[in-house]
């Protein structure tokens, strides 16, 4: 992959410095053995490959020298990372060197589900690559057997908690997988490689009654890890042959090069992944698109996704890291009302699993509003035994004007929002990709997909309710044009100087078009406040009055749809909203005007004119297809 940066090829290998931490229980090794650049007295992490804000790694090569590499992923693109990322909002993993000259803390990383409800970010799952160990050296990993959360709770209190716990005796090459809510602690003595999910959430229990930095015990966290732990013992780890390690978020494979009979190793980088790779011993070169680098003990490089072939050489041992594809994905639809809002859950076929109504309260400040929402999606994702990382992305339609690049709502009266941040905001509670569109967009999206446009790549929706609202898509898209406030097919003008409209001009489809407007029109000719559907049926009963009123509604709305074909001719017309339930009644007239009002006619291949299919559920579906 060779990208063009202001004139200049940017390397699709990049060779990167972590950030590096003096926790107190670190040693040296590091910086004495690894070749790790540090200053301070304790070394106890090197974080190598890292977009956490906690910790980023750098870039020490190439036109991006000295950038972070979220800093190179936001300049590139996330392309850069792979197809199997995008079901990520963040980087998705964290590499790690660890020395450990004293023991750590006894500890637990809660799951997706707790740490996203409290602490905004991914839970910890972690796999260990023991790369030394002193003779006798052991960690802590689960129970030695299951045990009550009220003995669990006792335990801690009373300072009997080791007495518990299984201790593994470790050496080099073992490879330990630490599932989220398993207690462990790395003991004395051990130096790790760790590959994590990229997240630094640690709950504390037990310290050994160490004092940090400012003279005080440091800070456990019980309760917490009461609520997160596994207190059963840990089932042997399965093999992940031909994997070193194997699960939902990355893949982990060794490459050992003993330099003599085998001292060269030719891989590929696919469009699907990136590739990570840390040398834990050995030197040697690295050539990639024609770029060679040399490597050694320590070093960790970066291959961007669709880098193609490359080549190691020398004598080495190395961890190759890439991000698996997650089988089965689901999409999260959120569709934003005034007066409700509807959460669902969408499969890979565009069929929504389940979903969940709440209402809107939009009286609210907005970020309340999005909390909420948040945390009932949460809700509907644990009940149904989804994890986050299965989601490929959460997709918001919401009413009024939105910025769908910048994730915006810059203003919407229905709910009264302006400026308001929706993909920021959400995202500190679902740290996946968020998208956002007006939710007309969204309905006229759904029905495209798995409604009744899902044979068609051009459809136009008019929605005929409270207002005319509408969506235009062309070649299975969304279109939008060049400002932010998308298609208003209901503000064309049909009648000049014509009835006053809502957004103040006059003439407007939606002041001939909307149920609004129909049941004004019946007032007038009756004196009586009517529903549309009490004055379809009386028309069609032989109230001369009201089929006036019928036939001029009719005729306006048809006026419309003649004007939308004419600009856009597309394969279908979908009418949904309150008054598209009348159905044929409703679509024959439309038909018959359509024949003589479209441009060439019958000869033009005029479009189809039918009513919506999915109801309530066009919106979510079609939010979740903005993924």
């Amino acid at each position: 992959m060779h990208r063009i940066f202001e004139g200049e090829k940017v390397m699709s290998i990049l060779k990167l410095k972590p950030s590096c931490k003096d926790y107190l229980w670190g040693g040296h090794r590091l910086a004495e053995e690894y070749g790790v650049e540090y200053d301070g007295d304790i070394l106890a992490e090197a974080w190598e490959l890292s977009c956490h804000p906690d910790g980023p790694s750098y870039i020490t090569n190439g036109k991006y020298a000295g950038k972070t590499l979220e800093e190179f992923i936001e300049a590139e693109g996330k392309e850069v990372l792979g197809t199997h990322c995008r079901r990520f909002r963040d980087f998705p993993i964290l590499t790690k060197f660890i020395d450990a000259k004293q023991n750590l803390s006894i500890q637990v990383h809660p799951n997706n589900r707790y740490a996203l409800k409290n602490e905004g970010q991914y839970g910890k799952t972690e796999m260990w690559y023991i790369m030394d160990a002193e003779p006798g050296a052991f960690l802590y990993y689960g129970f030695k057997e299951e045990i009550s959360k009220e003995e669990f709770a006792k335990r801690i209190e009373e300072d009997t908690l080791l007495d518990v716990l299984n201790a593994v005796p470790v050496q080099k090459g073992d490879v330990l997988f630490i599932e989220s809510g398993t207690i462990h602690a790395i003991g004395k003595g051990i130096l790790i490689a760790e590959i994590q999910q990229n997240s630094n959430v640690t709950y504390r229990v037990y310290d050994y009654g160490r004092v940090g930095k400012d003279g005080k015990k440091r800070d456990l966290h019980i309760e917490k890890a009461l609520a997160v732990t596994n207190r059963v013992p840990i089932v042997k780890d399965k093999s992940s042959y031909p994997h070193v390690a194997d699960c939902d978020y990355f893949t982990v494979d060794k490459l050992n090069l003993d330099g003599t009979f085998m001292k060269k190793m030719e891989g590929s980088v696919s469009d699907a992944s990136f590739a990570s790779i840390l040398f834990l011993d050995g030197e040697g070169t690295i050539t990639n698109n024609g770029e060679t680098l040399t490597f050694k003990k320590g070093d960790s490089f970066f291959l961007t996704a669709g880098s193609g072939s490359y080549t190691v050489e020398g004598q080495c041992d190395a961890l190759v890291t890439t991000i698996r594809e997650k089988a089965a994905p689901v999409r999260i639809g959120i569709d934003i009302g005034g007066t409700q809002t509807k959460i669902g859950l969408v499969d890979i076929h565009q069929k929504l699993i389940v979903s969940e109504i709440m209402d809107t309260d939009a009286q609210r400040p907005a970020e309340e509003v999005i909390h909420e929402i948040a945390q009932k999606t949460l809700d509907l994702l644990e009940a149904q035994g989804i994890a986050m990382d299965q989601c490929v992305g959460a997709g918001i339609g919401v009413p009024g004007t939105v910025d769908r690049k910048n994730g915006v709502v810059r203003y919407s009266n229905n709910i009264k929002w302006e400026n308001v941040e929706l993909a920021k905001e959400m995202g500190n509670y679902l740290p996946i990709p968020i998208k956002i569109a007006n939710d007309a967009d969204c309905a006229t999206l759904g029905e495209a997909v798995a409604g009744a446009g899902k044979e068609c790549q051009d459809v136009i929706m008019l929605t005929l309710g409270t207002g005319v609202g509408g969506g235009i898509i062309i070649d299975g898209k969304i279109y939008e044009g060049k400002g932010l406030g998308g298609s208003e097919l209901g503000h064309m003008v049909i009648v000049e100087n014509g009835e006053p409209c809502t957004c103040g001009r006059k003439g407007c489809l939606e002041a001939y078009a909307s149920a609004t407007a129909l049941k004004r029109d019946a007032k007038r000719a009756t004196g009586k406040d009517l529903t549309p559907e009490e004055i379809f049926k009386e028309a069609k009963e032989g109230n001369e009055e009201l089929l006036q009123v019928v036939q001029s509604y009719i005729g306006k709305l048809g006026t419309g749809i003649i004007n939308i074909v004419n600009i856009f001719r597309p394969q279908l017309v979908i009418l949904g909203g309150g008054v598209s339930a009348q159905g044929e009644t409703l679509l024959e007239p439309l038909r018959e005007m359509m024949k003589v009002g479209c441009f060439g006619g019958e000869k033009g291949e005029l479009p189809e004119i039918e009513k919506a299919a999915l109801g309530n559920e066009a919106g979510m579906i079609g939010a979740a297809s903005l993924l």
